[in-house]
């Protein structure tokens, strides 16, 4: 069974505004997504603020979006969105980008084993981001610190989502991402989606 590795502990490097927003970061931030477009616009803010060694735990009923933000955060790492399908069969697929991103869906599981077996461990390296869906089904094979995100259906066509950081690493993930959307929301048409390391690329 492979070993389970937790990512090296690091410190946030960023512009004051940025070290302020990761002090200011509430346990939950939940945000409303009215289409698809959306999801996969706010999956391009995480991969842009991406890393590497950062853990994404989504969960969620069929069909609330945890692919397409997959497909978002792909794109944000500067991986071909199209490649990216959920790997509900072979478990894990491994994409290359600005830092290499491991996309893991847990749906087909039916025993603990079978989590443990996929070899998980091997990637909680500090230099891949990990994306598992359907976290909930085994969070005993994943770090304890990681960007849990809960997925919902509102409508046909809307979503809601909660981001839950549960340590130092995921705390500033989440910062960096709430500091790029304030930016988005000042600036919609000089952001750009690209790793903004606390501060937007404009």
């Amino acid at each position: 069974m492979p070993s389970r590795r937790s990512a090296p502990r690091r410190s946030a490097k960023s512009a004051p505004a940025f070290r302020q927003a990761v002090r200011s970061t509430s346990p939950v931030w939940h945000r409303l997504l009215s289409t698809v477009t959306e999801t996969n616009r706010l999956g391009r803010l995480i991969g842009s603020v991406l890393e590497g060694g950062e853990v994404l735990a989504l969960s969620g009923p069929l069909g609330a979006g945890k692919t397409a933000l997959v497909r978002g955060i792909a794109t944000g790492l500067g991986a071909p969105a199209r490649a990216v399908s959920s790997p509900t069969f072979v478990l894990l697929h491994e994409y290359r980008g600005r830092v290499p991103l491991v996309h893991v869906d847990l749906y087909r599981l039916t025993a603990q084993g079978e989590a443990e077996s996929i070899g998980l461990g091997d990637y909680l390296s500090g230099q891949t981001v990990v994306a598992v869906e359907w976290a909930e089904k085994a969070p005993h094979i994943l770090p304890d610190d990681r960007l849990e995100l809960e997925l919902r259906h509102r409508t046909v066509q809307s979503r809601s989502i909660d981001f839950r950081a549960t340590g130092p690493l995921s705390s500033a993930l989440l910062a960096r991402v709430k500091y790029g959307a304030r930016l988005a929301r000042k600036r919609p048409g000089e952001v750009r989606w690209r790793n903004l390391k606390g501060k937007a690329s404009s």
